[in-house]
């Protein structure tokens, strides 16, 4: 990972460090002050800040939009919402 996406992960997951708990977010706060200092993070903080952005940013694939639309589409269509 680059030092760019390594920037962008810290960056967006300081918009939810609210929701962190106490031990996620102290390891966080190393990673934040590490990053700031232009520090490159060794392999395993490396693997926790993947895990943190997974955990608070789920990628969804294809299937599963498709699937939530779906489910949204058809609930509105029992309503008679939509025609």
């Amino acid at each position: 990972m680059t030092s760019v996406e390594q920037h962008k992960m810290v960056h967006r997951l300081k918009q939810v460090i609210a929701k962190m708990n106490p031990s996620e977010r102290q390891s966080f706060e190393m990673m934040v002050k590490r990053d700031r200092d232009d520090e490159e993070l060794d392999s395993l903080t490396m693997i926790k800040l993947k895990q943190l952005h997974e955990k608070f940013y789920p990628k969804n694939t294809k299937q599963a939009l498709e699937e939530k639309w779906n489910k949204l589409v058809n609930n509105k269509n029992e309503k008679g919402e939509i025609s």
